[in-house]
């Protein structure tokens, strides 16, 4: 696996391992994975750190480093009322074809009221954006006319139907 620069870190409250074994079966379940997802390093809060509120944390998740498909992450428990998860960070799947594109949707969309453009939110409050390669690819045709009524077919979904913006992009409803 190759080492990128910038390593996206994730923080929840307490339930980081619970959430990063998730993740890493996600992604091994998908038939098109590239690479195998792994968790590489876990370090746990242990008695005697000196950490405030460390009593509560013990056990937990202090930092670990996974890959999902190639891509190398870091997450910890870091405790309530500090940060939360958002929608403005997401993190972006580019799946092959609609099959990869149900199986990222079906695994990872929890929060149905979330559901806009091919976002999503999961059952950990991590904002996902299943995003297929062909909905970019008709997205940056040099037709005008084509790519808005692309867009303006993925403005209307929730997840992105290959096939309805393949119709628009024709001309159809």
């Amino acid at each position: 696996m190759n080492m990128q620069k910038i390593t996206p870190c994730i923080w929840f409250e307490d339930k980081c391992e619970e959430a990063v074994n998730f993740y890493v079966d996600v992604f091994n379940g998908n038939p098109n994975k590239k690479q195998e997802s792994k968790i590489e390093m876990i370090q746990r809060y242990e008695e005697g750190m000196e950490t405030p509120g460390i009593e509560k944390m013990v056990g937990k998740v202090l930092t670990t480093i996974f890959w999902l498909d190639g891509t190398r992450l870091m997450a910890l428990d870091g405790g309530p009322g500090v940060f939360k998860l958002s929608g403005a960070i997401s993190f972006v799947i580019e799946p092959q074809d609609q099959e990869e594109t149900d199986y990222f949707w079906e695994k990872l969309s929890a929060v149905p009221d979330a559901e806009v453009c091919g976002w999503l939110t999961d059952k950990y409050g991590l904002t996902w954006q299943i995003s297929p390669k062909r909905l970019g690819e008709l997205l940056m045709d040099p037709d005008k006319e084509k790519a808005h009524r692309v867009t303006n077919a993925m403005l209307k979904m929730k997840k992105i139907l290959i096939s309805d913006l393949e119709k628009a992009y024709k001309g159809g409803e």
